[in-house]
């Protein structure tokens, strides 16, 4: 590895599977003595902090005018829009690794591993390391599996396949505190949050002709509870445990005016990644997300249609 200067970009508005790489990519080059450090555009939620190096995390864009940057690492990012930096690496000088498990991935980078099948991008990372037979430690075995833990849903959504669970059991052998990760990722809904999430719930609305249920959070609805717009994250995985209906659609009013739909589906007949895409967003095939202008009732009706 020739590189001076490495800089780790995990998407916007960070979650446990990119986190999770860029901690366990941070942590394997500092054991290689190489200067790198993590950038992303909004900061970590403090529910990731146990994550190695998420602490550390710089939402400073100075970085980019850095001249001795000359290698950046996206994970988990179909696009640079989606990571927050499209306008930063415009005419970079750095070389840029694109490390992704989207089926919808714009192949942006130099060097672009993206493997759609796999369940995370966490379980990319961990490809590499095998490949390139690095010892993984434990701090770097924890990271790796948030990522798979929390990409599948605790082992229960459509991104959950056997090699996953081959790798869980290779990261729990490797010193992973499974615990840690779920008392983290998992167990750690307050009161407000449990109350926000009621107010999601009471609205859930199912449109029988597209087979959509659908639901929102108004801005208001954060500020009522005193709590981020991250805390709804975890919504439209729950609404997966549906009974009937063919897709669930979680919309959020964020603090910039737009609005962020996501989209989940259990049917093998069904292409969420497709509806996304047609809003300029993406992901997988019954896991996907796109953010647009509008208000919640236009982009719903925009939908439903």
């Amino acid at each position: 590895m020739n590189a001076k200067k490495i800089l780790i970009i995990p998407h916007q508005h960070p979650d446990g599977d990119c986190l999770g790489s860029a901690g366990a990519l941070q942590e394997f080059l500092n054991n290689a003595n190489k200067d790198a450090r993590i950038f992303c555009a909004t900061p970590a939620h403090e529910r990731f902090h146990f994550i190695p190096h998420a602490r550390a995390i710089s939402t400073d864009i100075a970085h980019f005018a850095d001249p001795d940057i000359d290698l950046v690492v996206v994970l988990d990012s179909g696009d640079l829009r989606y990571a927050g930096v499209a306008d930063h690496l415009k005419n970079h000088r750095a070389d840029i690794i694109n490390i992704d498990h989207h089926p919808t991935n714009e192949k942006y980078g130099a060097i672009n591993l993206v493997i759609p099948t796999a369940s995370s991008t966490a379980e990319i990372v961990f490809h590499f390391f095998k490949h390139n037979s690095v010892v993984i430690t434990p701090a770097m075995a924890t990271a790796l599996l948030t990522g798979i833990v929390t990409d599948t849903g605790n082992f229960t959504n459509g991104a959950t396949n056997p090699t996953a669970m081959i790798i869980a059991g290779e990261l729990l052998r490797a010193g992973a505190n499974l615990n840690m990760v779920n008392q983290n990722t998992l167990k750690n809904k307050s009161l407000a949050v449990l109350k926000l999430w009621g107010a999601a719930l009471a609205r859930l609305t199912r449109h029988d002709e597209s087979g959509i249920t659908h639901t929102y959070l108004t801005q208001k609805d954060f500020a009522e509870q005193g709590v981020s717009e991250s805390e709804a994250d975890g919504i439209a995985n729950f609404l997966n445990n549906l009974e009937g209906g063919k897709i669930s659609l979680m919309l959020k009013e964020t603090a910039d005016g737009k609005i962020k739909g996501s989209l989940r589906t259990t049917r093998d007949d069904t292409d969420v990644a497709a509806m996304a895409k047609n809003l300029g967003g993406g992901g997988h095939k019954k896991a996907a997300g796109f953010t647009v202008d509008g208000t919640i009732d236009e982009v719903l009706k925009k939908i439903l249609k």
